[in-house]
């Protein structure tokens, strides 16, 4: 028996290995693989009544370098373009809802949601790590960065139910709005942490220097996406071929995404002013949207596959971080939906709103990575403390607890929000 056990044991590293550095010798057999897989395991999701995006993603920690190690760290660099991609068709999904019809009739309401979900987000989560002891510089930040949502999973899976109405429309305005929130809170806050760490004199020299970073970046994500919208509305407004309308839209989103990291700004806010400046121009404009959804289905079986292989299931080992971990991640779950439901009983807002918006707001993943390495390797912390690198180390970890969590977990929970908010039969 023992024997048998071995030899299966044998076989199966075998073709673990074979199929490893079949995945190293070339990205087109990685990307195959993680389609099936994830394919496969999306099939199983959706058989379970789970969203198919939570099948992708465990198809993604099973290849990566967590269990199966199929998808080295190095492959899933290479894939990172992929990644952009999907995030870039997903804003430009969230901005073409933006119409100044929408706008007028739930702006206001939007800005109070935000407002209310953000603010109570971010005073739960840093007052609950600093009532345990956590210094209170990295317990603001983290705070801060408790307020990301990722829009990703929240709109494969309206794409995947054809969800629309009231609802529909006030969650792509609530995703959008607390992205650019979250930003600016987070410039405000690492200024003031600036201040109070030693060893720092030329970001004391500019206090507001981060404040202004980040209007600035917001400011020029959205006079380029204005821009980059008019040009595509102009090359595509009077042409009716299918293929022609994608080819001229891919290649715009694609120069948009390739120039947002050499000037610093955000792709996400600049491809959702591209959606939105598209629909105000012309309601015609709504079919580039849905050209584009063709696309969908692989780019975001290889998005959220691509997400899982980064998930590290290190991070239950350690017990320390496991206990902020779950502080993080429930402190934050009850600010998303206590602040949506206190900002939607403040504006009369309906049932629905009041009851399940807030629990689509749970998922988290790019927007909260980012800004947390963005800390670990700012000036700010290189010439810190040891004590504060090692604090650093510990936020890092924290924040990626949270997006597993949040990234298995919240898919599920956004899924049956989506369906009880908009009255839909799955």
């Amino acid at each position: 028996m023992s024997s048998t056990f071995n030899w299966i044991l044998t076989a199966t590293e075998f073709c673990m290995t074979t199929l490893r550095t079949l995945v190293s010798h070339h990205i087109l057999f990685a990307i195959g693989v993680v389609l099936i897989v994830g394919y496969l395991l999306g099939k199983v999701a959706d058989k379970l009544k789970l969203p198919v995006v939570t099948g992708y993603i465990i198809a993604g920690i099973l290849l990566g370098e967590s269990i199966g190690n199929v998808i080295e760290l190095k492959m899933v660099h290479a894939l990172r373009p992929i990644t952009e991609i999907a995030l870039g068709l997903i804003a430009i999904a969230i901005g073409g809802e933006f119409s100044r019809s929408k706008l007028k009739s739930i702006g206001k309401e939007l800005f109070i949601l935000t407002l209310f979900q953000i603010g109570l987000t971010f005073v739960l989560v840093s007052g609950a790590l600093m009532l345990i002891g956590f210094k209170y510089e990295f317990s603001l930040l983290l705070g801060a960065i408790a307020t990301a949502t990722a829009p990703a999973a929240t709109v494969a899976i309206v794409q995947s139910l054809r969800a629309r109405g009231k609802f529909i429309d006030y969650l792509y305005g609530l995703v959008a709005l607390d992205d650019a929130g979250s930003v600016v809170l987070f410039g405000l806050v690492f200024a003031f942490v600036g201040l109070t760490l030693p060893n720092i004199s030329s970001i004391k020299n500019n206090p507001m220097i981060m404040i202004f970073t980040a209007l600035g970046e917001i400011f020029l994500s959205i006079i380029i996406g204005i821009v980059a919208g008019f040009i595509l509305h102009k090359a595509t407004y009077k042409k009716q071929n299918k293929s022609e309308i994608m080819i001229i839209a891919l290649g715009i989103i694609f120069i948009v995404i390739s120039i947002a990291h050499p000037l610093h700004i955000s792709p996400l806010i600049t491809n959702i002013v591209i959606g939105a400046t598209l629909v105000n121009l012309s309601y015609k404009n709504q079919r580039i949207s849905r050209i584009l959804e063709g696309l969908t289905p692989p780019i975001y079986a290889l998005f959220f596959a691509i997400a899982g292989t980064e998930l590290q299931l290190g991070i239950f080992t350690q017990p320390g971080i496991l206990i902020l971990g779950v502080i993080f991640v429930v402190m934050r779950m009850i600010g998303k939906y206590f602040g949506v439901y206190l900002g939607a009983l403040t504006m009369n807002s309906d049932k629905p709103t009041k009851k399940y918006l807030g629990i689509c707001m749970f998922p988290q993943a790019g927007v909260a990575i980012g800004l947390v390495l963005m800390v670990q390797a700012s000036p700010i912390i290189a010439n810190a403390t040891s004590e504060m690198q090692h604090l650093a180390i510990n936020m890092v970890n924290i924040v990626i607890f949270s997006v597993f969590i949040n990234e298995l977990f919240g898919p599920v929970l956004s899924k049956w929000a989506i369906i009880k908010g908009t009255g839909i039969k799955p």
